[in-house]
């Protein structure tokens, strides 16, 4: 991943391209996990975005700027938005960004925990794409 999509450069969410989403679809989520983190590490959780989006600019959302006409649950950073990689030094880390599609707008409000997300979107997804990007301070 570009270093500006991170805590070492602007923290910036990516340029995000949606698809066209199966019938049904009534929003999308996306939740960014960091599976080589020692404990589960949620770096972005957004929600009720509506299903006409087709893509979100890079910085749509950052530590200090909420993402348009959507909701945005807490980060394992302990704010809303999305929060770039920032691994320590050492080996790369993975970073994996799941888009949903979902047959149901979620109702939950802003600042909802991943626990909280999962559970809402559980039963609900038509279709699921998914994007790893490798990010690495000072290591290999």
């Amino acid at each position: 991943m570009d270093a500006r999509l991170t805590c070492d450069g602007a923290n910036l969410s990516p340029q995000m391209h949606l698809p066209t989403p199966p019938a049904g679809t009534r929003s999308f989520a996306i939740v960014v996990d960091d599976p080589d983190a020692p404990t589960a590490f949620t770096h972005w959780l957004a929600y009720g975005i509506p299903v006409g989006t087709r893509e979100l600019p890079e910085g749509a959302s950052t530590p200090s700027r909420r993402l348009a006409h959507a909701i945005e649950g807490v980060n394992s950073f302990g704010h809303a938005g999305y929060g770039g990689p920032c691994p320590p030094e050492g080996k790369a880390h993975h970073y994996v960004f799941r888009v949903y599609a979902l047959d149901v707008n979620l109702t939950l409000p802003a600042g909802a925990s991943p626990e909280q997300v999962n559970a809402a979107i559980h039963g609900h997804v038509l279709a699921e794409g998914q994007l790893t990007g490798l990010y690495a301070r000072g290591g290999s």
